[in-house]
């Protein structure tokens, strides 16, 4: 077993506790979500969304494609590396397209529900999404950055609450149409399933790595928003910036720590990427291996920043700051820290998957101690409040991990629990994506 995950960590007479007391708290958080009276910022906290069975005839399909991947899933585990990553991504994109499709495009067939919440005709989520954006970018890239800052308040809110990064990339690919943003999520979302497998190559076994890819393409939260969201773009740049660092050498770990300030300039959430290499290398390599990594980290997060405002003056810091503001202005304003503190980790981990977030909390582990230590930071730090089943979409490929570097699991019989729980999510609750 690798180092990364032998046991190192808690008292043994406190560990059977862990998952139970995780249990009692996150069903009081729903419990209390339901039954209090002040609004508490979602219509059903602590999960975004609402009660709303649907579905379209291509349900059928999405049932014989879950049915048919619980089956033939465990047999991938046999293939050679490379035979592994392309089934783990075919699985992947077929089962995210077929509970997309199984929910319904609500006014159009099935398979529209791929592009459906960019669609400003189709959906009252479009004008907050980043393609409204795209007119901010009428002068040219470098006026844009120049001016990022200052013109934040002023743009939709999920570009406003980023850096710039997705918004140049659908400018420079000339992605326009909801259908174009929709291939580009779909697509490099996907990869987040092989890459999770390669960082699990890192740390784990080979049977481990394989089994933690597999648990991310089944996963409800991954197939959920991962065919809807530009958040699974996130999860992709985040998995493949944790790849280099979670390696032994240091060369590795530099192209990690560049990796991670470019993916930093999508989303300002995946430097705690970096917080997750840094405790894994903390417990496999000591105190002066994490220091180093961190110093390493910083250092590339400074000449990265400093060279994109030296060649466009873009503001980095000022850009953080007019962030801020536009969160603590918006909707966040109405939801109160006391609840969301145990609201986010609840909404995010229970439609991550049960099974999974079981198998997780349950290993005594460097790789469990390490993402609920950054989960826990996030939540009291208050970082974000509610969405997170979205939002910390980027956290799933390393909860997977943790749930695989205890105990062995059932395979098949976990798998079919998450192919369960996700079309049943799909079907009956409509998650806006």
């Amino acid at each position: 077993m690798n180092n990364a995950t032998r046991p190192r960590w808690g008292a043994p007479w406190a560990a059977p506790a862990i998952p139970w007391i995780a249990v009692g708290g996150a069903a009081a958080t729903v419990i209390v979500g339901r039954t209090w009276d002040t609004p508490l910022g979602v219509r059903n906290p602590p999960f975004t969304g609402k009660l709303e069975p649907h579905a379209d005839p291509l349900v059928a399909v999405a049932l014989a494609c879950f049915a048919a991947a619980v089956v033939l899933a465990p047999k991938l585990l046999r293939l050679s590396p490379w035979r592994f990553g392309i089934g783990a991504l075919a699985f992947t994109l077929v089962l995210r397209l077929a509970l997309a499709a199984a929910g319904g495009g609500r006014g159009g067939p099935g398979i529209t529900a791929w592009w459906k919440v960019f669609d400003p005709t189709r959906s009252y989520e479009a004008p907050n999404e980043y393609l409204p954006a795209l007119g901010a970018l009428h002068w040219g890239p470098r006026v844009f950055l120049d001016r990022f800052a200052e013109t934040v308040p002023a743009l939709p809110v999920h570009v406003a609450g980023h850096p710039p990064g997705l918004l140049l990339m659908l400018d420079a690919l000339g992605i326009t149409s909801p259908g174009g943003m929709a291939a580009l999520c779909i697509g490099v979302g996907a990869f987040g399933v092989p890459l999770t497998y390669l960082v699990g190559r890192r740390v784990l076994d080979e049977r481990r790595a394989r089994v933690a890819a597999l648990l991310l393409a089944f996963a409800p939260g991954a197939l959920l928003f991962g065919a809807t969201s530009a958040d699974a773009v996130y999860l992709t740049l985040g998995v493949l910036a944790a790849w280099p660092l979670a390696a032994r050498s240091w060369p590795a770990r530099a192209a990690g720590a560049m990796a991670l300030a470019v993916a930093s300039f999508f989303a300002w959430s995946l430097l705690a990427v970096g917080a997750w290499a840094a405790i894994v290398t903390l417990r496999r390599d000591g105190w002066r291996a994490a220091l180093a990594l961190s110093a390493l980290c910083g250092t590339a997060l400074i000449v990265f920043y400093a060279a994109l405002h030296g060649a466009t003056g873009f503001d980095p810091i000022g850009t953080l700051r007019a962030t801020e503001d536009v969160y603590r202005a918006g909707i966040a304003s109405v939801r109160p820290y006391w609840y969301w503190v145990l609201g986010s980790p609840t909404g995010f981990l229970v439609v991550l998957g049960v099974p999974i977030t079981w198998y997780a909390l349950r290993a005594r582990h460097t790789l469990a101690f390490a993402i609920f230590a950054v989960i826990a930071f996030a939540a009291v730090m208050g970082f974000t409040k509610a969405e997170t089943e979205r939002i910390w979409l980027f956290f799933a490929p390393f909860v997977c991990l943790a749930a695989v570097a205890g105990r062995d699991m059932p395979l098949r019989p976990v798998l079919a629990l998450l192919a369960v729980q996700a079309l049943t999510w799909e079907l009956a609750w409509d998650t806006i994506w």
